[in-house]
C-alpha cells in the first residue's frame, strides 16, 4: 500500500497523463504543489521523480488505471480525499484547457474518493476562478 503523499502524487500524475500529453505546465504544477502545499511539508522532494515514474509504470499495465485508482483510494485517509480531488482539478486546469479524458478521470476520482457533488462543484469553481484570465 502506498502512503498518503504517494497517493496524492499518483492522483496528479493520473490527471496529467489522462489525455496522453503530460504538458510542461502540468509537470511544473505538480512540482510546485509538492514543494509548497502544507500537506507535503514532511515529504522528501527527492522522492517525487520516483513516485511519478512508479505511477507511469503502473499505468502502462493492462489494468493499470484501475490498480492506480485502488492504490489511491487505499492510501488516502478520508480527511485528504477532497484535497486529492482539488489537486486533480488544479492539474487538469494547469494548461488552461481541460480535455474530455481529464473530465472523465475527474469524474472517476470523485466517485472513487466519495467526494460529494456539492464539495466537488465548489472545488471545481474555485479552480476555474484561480485559472481564469482576461
Amino acid at each position: 500500500m502506498i502512503d498518503h503523499h504517494t497517493a496524492l502524487i499518483y492522483t496528479m500524475v493520473l490527471v496529467s497523463a489522462a489525455d496522453r500529453d503530460m504538458t510542461d505546465a502540468e509537470m511544473q504544477s505538480i512540482g510546485e504543489m509538492v514543494k509548497f502545499l502544507p500537506v507535503f511539508q514532511d515529504y522528501d522532494l527527492q522522492k517525487l521523480p520516483a513516485a511519478a515514474a512508479s505511477c507511469a509504470e503502473l499505468l502502462s499495465r493492462e489494468d493499470g488505471l484501475d490498480e492506480a485508482l485502488d492504490q489511491i483510494e487505499q492510501g488516502l485517509p478520508a480527511k485528504l480525499r477532497e484535497t486529492a480531488y482539488a489537486l486533480a482539478c488544479e492539474i487538469a486546469a494547469a494548461d488552461l484547457t481541460i480535455s474530455q479524458e481529464e473530465m472523465r478521470l475527474l469524474e472517476m476520482l470523485r466517485y472513487r474518493l466519495e467526494v460529494g457533488r456539492l464539495p466537488a462543484a465548489a472545488i471545481e469553481r474555485c479552480t476555474r476562478a484561480r485559472h481564469t484570465t482576461l
